[in-house]
């Protein structure tokens, strides 16, 4: 019996790792992008560390840190208390796409877009229709970087839409996959050892 609980404190320690990088339960709750949904956010199986939760949970952050570039937090947040899923995941993973990702996402978005419509001169024809009213430095312009942003239409969001999808389903089915492999090792590396 000794060896066995030895066994499955070691079995715990990559779940106590995973905490570790983690914010904490509390840290969550005092974030303004979560806090307005008040008491639900106190349900256990928000906090626990489980296969399926933790798998919900990076599927929900993924798809909405993909799918929504402003305020993705508060709506992964909404999803996951609905589903049960871990919240601390979610919020987590929703930061996927921040001030630094956003230009290569949206950029890759729009290929994948393109290539799905299957028109790859889309920017060519688009920008076109500006003429010479496009700013030379587009910083400095915030409406003109509004107008392109959405010029480019069709295939960004199809495409921003295909990724939060595509990386949603990989993100839960990989989850459940990888934990699966974890556990069945853990489980070879105990029946060895007696």
């Amino acid at each position: 019996m000794k060896n066995y609980r030895k066994g499955s404190t070691k079995n715990r320690q990559w779940r106590s790792r995973l905490r570790k990088w983690l914010p904490s339960s509390e840290r969550v709750k005092k974030n303004k992008f979560v806090n307005w949904l008040g008491p639900t956010i106190n349900h256990s199986r928000l906090w626990q560390l489980n296969r399926h939760g933790v798998a919900l949970g990076l599927a929900i952050g993924l798809f909405f840190g993909f799918l929504i570039p402003f305020l993705q937090i508060p709506f992964a947040a909404f999803v996951a208390v609905w589903l049960r899923a871990n919240l601390l995941v979610t919020v987590v993973s929703t930061l996927i796409s921040n001030p630094f990702t956003y230009a290569p996402i949206y950029f890759f978005a729009y290929q994948v877009g393109s290539l799905l419509i299957g028109d790859t001169q889309v920017v060519a024809a688009q920008n076109t229709g500006y003429g010479d009213n496009i700013p030379d430095n587009l910083d400095t312009n915030f409406y003109a970087v509004l107008a392109h942003f959405f010029s480019l239409g069709k295939p960004l969001f199809l495409g921003l839409g295909t990724l939060a999808v595509v990386a949603g389903a990989v993100a839960y089915v990989g989850v459940l996959l990888i934990w699966r492999l974890i556990i069945l090792v853990e489980w070879n590396h105990r029946k060895a050892r007696r």
